[in-house]
Order: C-alpha cells, then sequence, then structure tokens
C-alpha cells in the first residue's frame, strides 16, 4: 500500500482493506491494534500500553505508530475477522415462527407491502373506466385503500401490462402512511412471489432474514460484520472518524454495501429475483440508522444530543442504494432519543411488555446499556455508556466472542481455572460472558474484595507489569498466560456499575420495587450467553428469581419482521416509541449517586442483593 510519510500506521491498514481490532477507534487507550514493525522507519508515541519485551521486539500500536520511510509490517492473527466468530443470530430461530402469531392474532395480518391479483372486464363500449382508475377500483375490492398514488413510470406502462394481460395482473402497492401507493404491476398472477428482508443494524453484525410475505415465514437467515468497524468499534467514534475525514458518504456505502451483500447471498441461495423483494424493513441504534440514510448524526455526540429524525417515513430503498425491486420501499422503525434506538423500540414491542399489567424490566446490554422498565400504562428508559470493557475494551486480554475467546469460567476453591473457549481452541482472550463469570468467581472466592481490590494473601495473585494479577491460563508449550490485571478488574466494576445504576435510577424514579419487577428480559448476543447468577453475585442485575429473568435473544430482528407483517404493529411500534419518557442519565441529578453505589461488589446497599449478602459481608 502507498501512503505519504507521517501517515498512521491504522489509517494505511484501513485504506489497504486490512482490519484492526481497534475498540477504542485510534485513540490509544485500548492497545488492541498492536503490530509488528519488520523494517522501516516510523515514530511512535510512548504508551504504558506496551510490555518492555513488546517495545523490544518492534511491536507497536498502529494508532500511534507514523510512517517515516518505505515498511514492513505484520499484522497478527489475532487481528483477523475470520478468526472470530459471528454468534449467528442462532437465537432468532426462535423467532423464526414469531409472525404465526401475527396472524393468530397477536396483529392483523397486513404486510406493509402486498402483491394482490386482480381479473377485470376489459373495457368496452359500455364500460369505458380507464385502465388507471379500472385497476384502482378493482384493487380496492380487496383492500381498505381510499388514499391512492401511482408513479410515472407505473402509469406509463400500465396499459400496455394490462391490455397484454387480457386484464389479469398482480398489483404490487405498498403502504406510505395514510396513501397507498401502486409500486409495480405485472402481468398475470404473480402474488405468490413476494418477499421482504428484515434487517438488525447492530454496531458489531449486520444482521438479515429473507422473509416469504405470502406465507408469512421466515425462508433464511445471514450475518456478517459491519464493515465501519475499521473506524472503531462503537458507533461515537465511527461519528468522531466521519466527522473528521468528511467519510459520511464512505460509511453510507459500508454500511449499505453489507446490506447489499446479504440481500444477494439471501436471494442466490433461495434462488429469489431481486425483483421479488419488495420491502425491507431494519431496527438498529439510532447512529446506525442514521449512518444508512446519510443523516447527520453529528449531534448525537454532542449536547443536547439531538437525533436528526427519530421517525422516518418510508423511502425508496434504491435511493439509499439498497439492490431490491427498484421501487421497493424501505422502513425504519422508530427510535426514542440519540442514545435509545429503533432496536430497544422493537425489543418492548417483541416482549409485549407494554401490554402487560405488572412491571417489567428489559435490558441490551452491548457497548451501551439500554434499558427499559414498565407496564402498559407507562414506559420509562435509558441509556448508559457501559458495556465497553465487557466487550473488550480496556481489559489486556478482552476480545470479542470469537474462537480461542474464554466465554465459560469456573475459579475453584485451590485457585485454579477451569474454562470453556468458543470453537474450543487454545484460549486466546477473554470475552464478555467470561470477564463476567472472572469477576464473579473472583468474589465469591475472596480474592477481590468488595471495593475490587485484591485481597491481602492470596497465593493466587502475583505480580505483573502492571500491578497484581491473577492467572487464569498458565504460560504452556509456547502460548502465553492470560491474566486478568488489577486495572481490568476496576473497569469491570465501573462497567457493571454503569448497568446498574440506570436501572435503579429508573426503579427509584418510579418507586418501583425489587418485589414489583414481573419479568426481566435479556436481549442481545451478550445476555444470550451470560450466567444469571453471576450477573446478580457481581451486582449487574436485580437480584430477583431466577424464573423471572428470560433470554428474549436478538429483539431488534424480531420486531422488525414483527413490522414486516403488519400495519398495525408499525403501529404500535410508533406509538411505544412516542410515548415512551426517556432520562438523560448526564444530566440526572441522582444518576451518578447510584453510579458511585453501584461501584462495590454487588453494592453498597446490601438489602438490594439478599441472595449475595451473606457472602459479601465475608469480603469487605
Amino acid at each position: 500500500m502507498e501512503v505519504p510519510v507521517g501517515t498512521v500506521l491504522l489509517e494505511a491498514a484501513h485504506k489497504a482493506g486490512i482490519y484492526l481490532s481497534s475498540i477504542c477507534g485510534g485513540d490509544g487507550y485500548c492497545g488492541k491494534c498492536k503490530v509488528i514493525v519488520d523494517a522501516g522507519q516510523f515514530h511512535t508515541h510512548p504508551t504504558t500500553l506496551l510490555t518492555q519485551d513488546e517495545i523490544r521486539r518492534d511491536i507497536v500500536l498502529a494508532c500511534q505508530t507514523t510512517v517515516l520511510s518505505d515498511m514492513t509490517v505484520t499484522v497478527p492473527k489475532s487481528h483477523t475477522l475470520e478468526t472470530t466468530q459471528i454468534l449467528m443470530d442462532s437465537d432468532a430461530h426462535r423467532f423464526s415462527e414469531l409472525p404465526g402469531e401475527a396472524r393468530a392474532g397477536l396483529f392483523k395480518f397486513d404486510p406493509k407491502v402486498k402483491k394482490i391479483y386482480v381479473e377485470m372486464s376489459p373495457p368496452t363500449i359500455h364500460n369505458h373506466t380507464a385502465d388507471h382508475e379500472r385497476l384502482y377500483v378493482a384493487i380496492r375490492e380487496q383492500v381498505d385503500a381510499p388514499i391512492m398514488q401511482t408513479g410515472f413510470r407505473i402509469l406509463q406502462k400500465l396499459s400496455a401490462v394490462m391490455q397484454a394481460s387480457g386484464y389479469k395482473v398482480t398489483a404490487t402497492i405498498g403502504r406510505r402512511g395514510e396513501c397507498t401507493e401502486l409500486i409495480e404491476i405485472e402481468a398475470g398472477d404473480q402474488h405468490a412471489r413476494n418477499y421482504a428482508v428484515a434487517v438488525d443494524l447492530g454496531t458489531t453484525t449486520v444482521v438479515a432474514h429473507l422473509m416469504d410475505l405470502t406465507a408469512a415465514k421466515t425462508i433464511d437467515t445471514e450475518a456478517t460484520y459491519n464493515s465501519q468497524i475499521n473506524f472503531g468499534e462503537d458507533y461515537i467514534r465511527r461519528i468522531i472518524y466521519a466527522e473528521e475525514n468528511d467519510a459520511f458518504e464512505e460509511m453510507q456505502d459500508r454500511l449499505v454495501n453489507d446490506i447489499n451483500n446479504l440481500v444477494v447471498t439471501l436471494a442466490s441461495r433461495k434462488r429469489v429475483d431481486l425483483q421479488d423483494i419488495t420491502t425491507v424493513v431494519c431496527a438498529g441504534n439510532t447512529a446506525m440508522v442514521h449512518f444508512l440514510l446519510n443523516l447527520d448524526p453529528r449531534r448525537i455526540r454532542r449536547e443536547p444530543y439531538i437525533a436528526s429524525a427519530s421517525f422516518v417515513p418510508p423511502i425508496r430503498a434504491a435511493e439509499v442504494g439498497i439492490q431490491i425491486n427498484k421501487r421497493g420501499l424501505l422502513y425504519c422503525l422508530p427510535s426514542v432519543a440519540a442514545y435509545v434506538g429503533s432496536d430497544i423500540v422493537a425489543g418492548v414491542l417483541t416482549t409485549r411488555m407494554y401490554t402487560k399489567k405488572g412491571i417489567s424490566l428489559f435490558a441490551d446490554i452491548g457497548t451501551n446499556g439500554e434499558v427499559v422498565l414498565g407496564n402498559k400504562e407507562w414506559l420509562v428508559c435509558a441509556s448508559s455508556s457501559a458495556g465497553p470493557a465487557f466487550e473488550g475494551s480496556g481489559i489486556k486480554y478482552g476480545m470479542r466472542a470469537g474462537a480461542g475467546a474464554i466465554e465459560k469460567l469456573t475459579i475453584h476453591n485451590n485457585g485454579t481455572a477451569e474454562y470453556r473457549t468458543i470453537a474450543e481452541t487454545h484460549p486466546v482472550g477473554i470475552c464478555g460472558s467470561g470477564l463476567l463469570d472472572t469477576l464473579a468467581g473472583l468474589f465469591t472466592h475472596g480474592i477481590i474484595d468488595r471495593t475490587g481490590r485484591f485481597a491481602d494473601g492470596q497465593s493466587a495473585v502475583n505480580e505483573g507489569d502492571e500491578g497484581n494479577q491473577f492467572v487464569l491460563v498458565p504460560a504452556s508449550d509456547g502460548h502465553n498466560e492470560i491474566v486478568i490485571t488489577q486495572a481490568d478488574i476496576n473497569n469491570l466494576v465501573r462497567s457493571k456499575a454503569g448497568v446498574f445504576a440506570a436501572i435503579r435510577v429508573l426503579m427509584e424514579s418510579t418507586q418501583t420495587t425489587l418485589d414489583d419487577l414481573d419479568a426481566v428480559y435479556l436481549a442481545g448476543g451478550f445476555g444470550n450467553f451470560l450466567d444469571v447468577k453471576n450477573a446478580v453475585t457481581i451486582g449487574m442485575l436485580p437480584d430477583v428469581p431466577t424464573e423471572k429473568i428470560k433470554f428474549v435473544g436478538n429483539t431488534a430482528i424480531a420486531g422488525a419482521k414483527t413490522v414486516l407483517l403488519s400495519r398495525q404493529a408499525m403501529r404500535t411500534a410508533e406509538h411505544i416509541a412516542g410515548s415512551m419518557t426517556y432520562f438523560d442519565l448526564m444530566s440526572h441529578p441522582g444518576y451518578m449517586d447510584e453510579f458511585i453505589r453501584a461501584g462495590f461488589l454487588p453494592h453498597t446497599d446490601l438489602s438490594l442483593f439478599p441472595s449475595v449478602a451473606g457472602a459479601a459481608t465475608n469480603h469487605v
């Protein structure tokens, strides 16, 4: 790759299309973008994230190193996306039958886009209604469509198609608010060839489900990495990158290309013509929807933290570059605020907590920890920047869920750790669920105290390059040891405190007690794999009976699929988003107090954690 002198190595890798893990987006504090300089001159900024041994071996942080001459750089295998397992949304298969519920009465089966076969009497000297109006009359005999419109291109070809087919045609109609649009007209009966794609616009992965709208069922699924990941592993970093490099169109192009690759893959595998895919429905956080539509996202990260749009009207999918039927429609579920997006609205819709008399708590723990509390009478929500540590940020051996990541870990009484890795390979790091297990195990066995500090006199604790550490995996057969350091533990405690503080603000503000909670819904990939008991032990989740805690999988994709099949579901989603009260935690007077209280294991107030209180009193 040819780059100018002074180019940052991380940027050179981006231009070369080479992925380098960089959770902090190039700010130099996550330490994940380590590469080896084999030859050439360079300048690198000092950092405490490299050991003296690594520095001697010319290992540098790519984001802190600039090119001064021709260079040869080795990228360690740990960076390659191929070694990272996409958690392929297998849990979403649990929702593949959700459309059946729509037919059974949860929502009226009424897809946003329909194909209707109509047979009309040809015009005669005694029946001289124009072809366009004749078609409208036939459509209205089957659907309620008081307001209709037709695009100019369709109007131009309409008469020829009707005459050639003997006035037996299939009309594709799409709902755009109160208006019904004639999207396409085809000769003969084509009503069974009507497909749609539901998309979860995740910050890390993009998931797509291909749906047969006639049969109301999911026929295939696919996922890919969000290729924006090169510019930062959280969306705030991506907004900053796009702003500093005038790269908003590039960010949109990458996301649209990801969607198109998924759509083409699904269509090819199921032998579906792209022209028969008439609808796309997307759910995602507010920033991802902005990137998709190329809306200005800059104010999302600045006070007063405002989105450009929360309720996006339906548009042509082709207008943003999505390759389905040229006149097919793109719908985005509504969002609530800059940090509570349409994926959370989809979660509330899917769990039906808005219909229940009892109070439910919904939590989606990722880069941010979004939480919703409420019932059929009221809904409140908040977002806490709480998840980065559980995604590997700021953790010495932290990583995303991928091959070789420790996903399950148990610490025994003798101080040894037993673990299970993804893909059952030799451990190379530890992902979110494993980190949670580690923190709970260290606390349960008294290796760390309630402040998260390593307790005195622990034989399993030794002195490392960065202070006290606990060895999870000893070095062996050429493999490095894997440890958890005091700094790691501090970051994990802060992250769990952020989640629980958000929950407490909502509960305190609504005078909700633990006994009032009928259900706790956990959504998303991390939520699906965490150990509930351990999450309560460290004080991340409320201490309620485990039977009340329910894993609900990818509710973003489930909500998008529900909306695809029912206009009523979309109206319900809009009502949910419009009626939900958003708490801005940064300006909330009680948030910092709750955050500080939650900065202990499990909490300063042990009465909130009766099942953990006995063990906690032994580890003061």
